[in-house]
């Protein structure tokens, strides 16, 4: 039943994430991307039957939305829009994190705006917000949804008290988490509610930025516009190991005939639970070999078999 929402707008199991649609305008993005490669890489995407694609304001300061809307002008119905509220900026663009109900509400206004649209498919609270009961910003999209400006609602990085209280107000149909090679506690976490409830599960950072096809590397360097090049949580990250887990896993894949990134989208598709993964690719070249990936048959025990070496 879950999955029928989505079947129509997807040949296979994959979302476009839209983070690398933000370009040159800063905020979470991952560099420069000219607004008409960003045309080609969606047009490509949706001759390709891959039409949902997932945006947020805070990607490149709304310059994701606002290129997805202008893609989206003259096929509005034959797209599967998921945007999200929760993360906004000052007009020093120093990011501000609040799911206050006001808030909310104006970031719905402002995203349909962007989007050149009546409506969004799928709209999501980006992160929990410990001062904000979940239950006062679920009665936001709630009536958003009564009005029809949204269609289904659903949570990012939550966990399960914050899906039970939200529960309370509407039914949350799809649920967002990171999940990779390196992290599987967000799934983990929410097993437990995934398993048992009629609920879309999607994995953000299926690469972890690059990391897992080697396209971040110890080496290379980012554009200032790339998030890579100044976020905390990039900073932070202790990327060294990943780095020297990637190589030894690389020699491992060697003998299974298969690729960095044929091994990172199966890993996550070997999940029973998750049913999409979101990946951000900024060149035709790049969707292409996702497209790939993903339809190469490789069982679920391959997987396994690899992951417990």
């Amino acid at each position: 039943m879950k999955n029928q929402i989505l079947n129509k707008y997807l040949d296979i199991p994959f979302i476009f994430g839209g983070a690398a649609l933000s370009g040159e305008s800063g905020g979470y993005g991952f560099g420069k991307l000219e607004q008409k490669e960003s045309q080609e890489i969606l047009e490509f995407a949706f001759e390709h039957n891959l039409r949902a694609f997932d945006t947020a304001p805070i990607y490149g300061f709304g310059e994701s939305e606002k290129r997805l809307g202008v893609f989206i002008k003259d096929k509005r119905d034959d797209c599967f829009l998921i945007s999200k509220g929760g993360v906004t900026w000052h007009n020093s663009k120093r990011v501000n994190m609040t799911n206050e109900p006001k808030i909310l509400e104006q970031m719905i206004h402002d995203s349909l705006k962007r989007l050149n649209s009546d409506y969004i498919d799928l709209y999501m609270v980006h992160w929990p917000d410990e001062k904000v009961d979940i239950r006062k910003s679920i009665e936001v999209l709630a009536k958003a949804k009564e009005k029809g400006k949204i269609k289904h609602i659903g949570l990012c990085n939550t966990n399960l008290d914050e899906i039970k209280k939200a529960n309370e107000i509407e039914k949350i149909e799809f649920i967002q988490s990171e999940l990779n090679y390196f992290n599987l506690e967000p799934y983990n976490r929410l097993i437990e509610y995934i398993q048992n409830e009629d609920v879309v599960f999607m994995s953000w950072g299926t690469l972890d930025k690059g990391i897992l096809t080697k396209r971040a590397h110890k080496l290379r360097k980012y554009d200032p516009c790339d998030a890579r090049s100044w976020a905390p949580w990039w900073k932070k990250m202790d990327k060294d190991s990943k780095y020297e887990r990637v190589e030894e896993l690389e020699i491992k894949l060697q003998e299974y005939g298969m690729s960095l990134l044929e091994f990172a989208l199966h890993f996550n598709l070997s999940f029973e639970y998750l049913d999409y993964v979101l990946c951000g690719p900024k060149k035709v070249s790049q969707l292409k070999e996702i497209i790939m990936a993903i339809k190469k048959d490789i069982p679920k025990e391959v997987i396994e078999q690899i992951y417990e070496l």
